[in-house]
């Protein structure tokens, strides 16, 4: 069985010790035990461990010691801190030196497994994030599509097989998805990587106005024609023209780009001689077209020229794996930019975005990292660094029921069963956490009937 990390464990205590060696060695863990704090330091010195289990009060090295050196040896080791004399005043000092727990005798082993448990969940967590830096570092290539969910690899796999065949794209997916960018991706993937990529907003422009900017005009075509203008179709010789918001253009243009696909020549404004084009026409909607077309106000010859490929974009929400990966490229993107050290996100601040459903997408995931970055001054993005509607829906308390405002009585009750769970079940630390004593946290879990009295 492979081992669930290394652990060495520091206590003085014989039995103690024995119990715990016991405990997480048929835990699955690779345990190494001593008595003395001395050798501790030097095992640390020359071996690399994932937990350190060491009792605060010892003779000659004592815990804080052995704290010490981990920070010094080897900073991603969690130390937790074991002692039988519990004072507010040492679990702070430990705390602040980088200890990540504080557990107080007598304890259960249950407790002590658990929190040896969340420790791992920590490192490993910072293993992925070092991952995922790397990873960012690697990608190459003109247009970067960031991305490690399986659906879509699968999108990138075929626009790879897809972009040398030269033939026409729609994509679809909701605002904010990336639907530009998987189409630059296309190009760059295609031998007119060399030539124009162009991209129009059809619903950015009126009829006329659209019409000038696609298809252009000849010198004095109307009043203030001075030049010979050419459009964005003829501009994209042997490039690639990407049609945004296709089913925003009105039946009259959807004519003229039918013809101009068909017939390979775009007439300018005021123009007699047609001129030859060949462009790439990449096509993109975040509508349902086919509710288009049926009623009518999509031409149907128009959108089966159109879509004789179809990438369908997933949103952001069936992506979660991406959140991380993503949320660690536009932290380095944004820190570069506004030349800042920031190179973390802490696990509660991804795991509250991993949570979020991102109406918006990828583009509303950069905004958030980029206000992150903009007002940071440290070196993490840490949940306060996050927008506050996305930190309040990380919190249930406090909230109307049914139109009323709680008594205190049941928010005391749901304040405590918070506490109990942030606690992992251990009353001890619940109620330090509580501030109160554990006799008096006992007695208001049994008034509560709260199981784990």
């Amino acid at each position: 069985m492979q081992s669930k990390g290394k652990l060495l464990i520091v206590e003085d205590e014989k039995i103690a010790l024995k119990s715990l060696i016991h405990v997480m060695t048929k835990e699955g863990y690779d345990v190494a035990g001593t008595q003395s704090g001395a050798t501790a330091l030097g095992w640390i010195e020359n071996q690399s461990f994932d937990v350190v289990l060491t009792d605060l009060r010892m003779e000659k090295v004592d815990g804080m010691q052995v704290l010490k050196k981990c920070r010094e040896r080897s900073p991603d080791t969690e130390v937790i801190m074991i002692t039988g004399y519990a004072s507010p005043e040492s679990a702070v000092e430990a705390m602040k030196r980088g200890a990540f727990y504080y557990i107080v005798k007598p304890f259960r082993l249950d407790d002590v497994r658990k929190v040896v448990d969340e420790a791992l969940k920590k490192i490993r967590l910072k293993r992925e994030n070092s991952q995922l830096r790397e990873q960012i570092e690697g990608y190459e290539g003109k247009v970067k599509i960031i991305t490690q969910d399986t659906a879509m690899l699968k999108l990138l796999e075929m626009a790879r097989q897809v972009a040398p065949t030269d033939c026409k794209v729609l994509i679809t997916g909701d605002s904010g998805t990336g639907k530009e960018l998987f189409a630059r991706y296309l190009h760059y993937n295609s031998d007119r990587a060399e030539s124009p990529f162009l991209a129009v907003n059809c619903g950015a422009f009126g009829e006329e106005l659209l019409s000038n900017e696609m298809f252009g005009h000849e010198k004095g075509a109307f009043t203030g024609a001075l030049t010979l203008k050419k459009g964005l179709i003829e501009s994209a010789q042997g490039g690639t023209l990407f049609l945004d918001e296709i089913t925003e253009m009105s039946p009259a243009m959807q004519v003229k780009l039918l013809r101009v696909i068909q017939e390979h020549e775009v007439l300018r404004l005021g123009g007699t001689a047609p001129v030859k084009t060949d462009a790439r026409y990449i096509a993109a909607t975040n509508r349902d077209i086919a509710v288009f077309t049926k009623d009518g106000s999509f031409r149907q010859d128009l959108f089966f020229r159109l879509n004789v490929v179809n990438f369908h974009i997933p949103p952001l929400c069936e992506r979660k794996g991406d959140v991380a990966l993503l949320s660690y490229y536009f932290l380095n993107k944004f820190a570069m930019l506004m030349k800042k050290e920031i190179t973390n996100i802490s696990s509660e601040a991804i795991s509250l975005l991993e949570n979020h459903d991102f109406p918006g997408n990828v583009r509303e995931l950069e905004n958030i990292i980029e206000r992150g970055v903009a007002i940071n001054t440290g070196h993490s993005i840490e949940v306060a660094h996050l927008p506050e509607k996305l930190r309040e829906s990380g919190t249930h308390l406090f909230r109307k029921k049914e139109g009323r405002i709680p008594s205190l009585e049941v928010q005391e009750e749901a304040y405590i069963r918070w506490v109990l769970n942030e606690a992992d079940g251990n009353q001890t630390v619940a109620a330090q956490m509580l501030g109160i004593s554990r006799v008096s946290l006992w007695r208001k879990l049994k008034s509560y009937e709260i199981d784990d009295a």
